[in-house]
């Protein structure tokens, strides 16, 4: 993604042109587009909406129903908000209706299911575990990864069956959970591959970026070129805890720090942050593999990686590996909603991420989006495309990018998994990819935000 100052320099992604191209395919040629899906003066629920408007009208929907209200998901193919209601509440159905939503009776309240998860945290904090509330089915969706094993996975078992078998469902994930330290555009400290997020404005102004909090854990100092002079510096950073996110500022205040992401070779441009919706299609960039895109399974996921636990992240099937953390998760028409964290499998098998919200992580460190505009919230038409090169040309915002799969340590870990930022149980290694071993700390540590230098 073009995150980084300009002019920038790309070089050839080690791996991921075939999953670029796939995704490139769905988001490219829609880029200018109009998504009007405006109302035509009909007020019959449900309304068609777009998946921005959708996230704003669950938010609002959310405050009203108060106990009735049980989750909300969005429907990409209707192009609707569908609303769970506890059964039983009549009225708040009705604003549910009226508001241009669709009603599905549910058992489960968000109180109840929300108790559950904590009865989770409690009694199954787990490396290796992860839980989130769907909506879709209204039950909270534990996974395991393959290293819960033994009396780790007895544990688990039995908490879910505990819980009931309408509250819970309990699923075994292939792989291991782990961060994946990279994102858009390379940036490179210690030894270590991350990837830049979101360009956005420091709260004195200043250019800046958003980048996974767990690595940090390299170095203050960032690169936009493995082993070239820095380019940025760790302002503020949380890992683990109640979130995983970094801001850096750049070194020259006269940097030009643009609001959209590089999706190998044009661009999509950021027109505001926005809250995650289940359902709702994404698209992921990263510096190992490019450009991918899927679903938002989850909001509000806890995961228990082995360095400690992250909570409040977006859940989803979009694929990620090393070196992918702290990029972009962004949809088409141009809303930024997260930043990698960590997960398991690859973009071969596919598998489980977790993402940290753009909206949590710009008000924890005080900035404003990209140019320091939050955008007008009219996005039809707000991408913009790149000239002179390709979709899925092969090429990242990257520069000499280290070979993927080496792990850098974080928290004293020599050359090996990076801190991981987990929510509520979530276990898993890092994904930052490197050569060095880790600057043995935890940004941010778990007592809340702090100032690395």
């Amino acid at each position: 993604m073009s995150h980084k100052r300009i002019p920038k320099r790309k070089a050839v992604m080690a791996v991921g042109g075939v999953v670029a191209l796939g995704a490139a395919a769905i988001l490219l040629p829609n880029a200018n587009a109009s998504q009007d899906g405006a109302s035509d003066g009909v007020t019959a629920a449900p309304k068609t909406l777009k998946a921005g408007d959708a996230s704003d009208l669950a938010t609002r929907l959310a405050g009203t129903l108060g106990d009735a209200w049980a989750g909300a998901w969005y429907d990409g193919e209707g192009k609707q908000l569908v609303v769970n209601v506890v059964r039983g509440e009549n009225a708040m159905a009705l604003k549910v209706r009226s508001a241009g939503a669709e009603v599905r009776w549910v058992d489960n309240s968000m109180a109840e299911l929300e108790a559950g998860a904590g009865t989770l945290k409690s009694e199954a904090t787990i490396p290796g575990t992860s839980w989130a509330v769907d909506p879709r089915t209204n039950k909270i969706l534990v996974t395991a990864d393959s290293t819960v094993t033994g009396d780790q996975w007895d544990q688990l078992e039995s908490t879910v069956e505990d819980l009931g078998s309408g509250m819970a469902t309990l699923k075994k994930s292939a792989g291991t959970f782990r961060t994946f330290a990279s994102g858009g555009d390379a940036i490179f400290a210690g030894g270590a591959r991350c990837s830049l997020g979101f360009n956005v404005t420091a709260g004195d102004g200043s250019p800046a970026f958003l980048t996974a909090g767990h690595c940090a854990a390299a170095g203050d100092e960032w690169s936009d070129q493995q082993g070239g002079l820095p380019i940025a510096t760790v302002d503020q950073a949380l890992f683990p805890g109640a979130g995983d996110f970094a801001l850096l500022t750049y070194d020259d205040p006269a940097t030009e720090a643009p609001s959209e992401v590089n999706v190998g070779g044009q661009t999509v441009r950021i027109v505001q942050a926005a809250e995650a919706t289940v359902g709702q299609q994404v698209f992921r960039m990263g510096s190992t593999t490019g450009l991918a895109d899927g679903q938002v399974l989850g909001l509000n996921a806890t995961v228990n990686y082995p360095e400690g636990t992250v909570t409040g992240l977006i859940q989803t099937d979009v694929c990620a590996e090393p070196g992918d953390s702290g990029g972009s998760l962004f949809t088409q028409d141009g809303l930024a909603i997260g930043l990698t964290s960590g997960g398991s499998g690859d973009c071969t098998v596919g598998g489980e991420t977790f993402f940290q919200p753009v909206t949590t992580a710009l008000e924890a460190v005080g900035a404003t989006l990209g140019d320091g505009g939050a955008g007008t919230g009219d996005q039809a038409g707000g991408q913009e495309q790149g000239a002179g090169q390709e979709a899925g040309d092969g090429q990242a915002g990257a520069e000499d990018e280290a070979g993927a799969g080496d792990q850098a340590g974080a928290g004293d870990q020599a050359g090996g998994q990076d801190a991981g930022a987990g929510q509520d149980g979530v276990g898993g290694q890092d994904m930052r990819d490197g050569t060095g071993t880790g600057s043995g700390r935890h940004s941010g540590q778990d007592s809340g935000l702090s100032r690395t230098h």
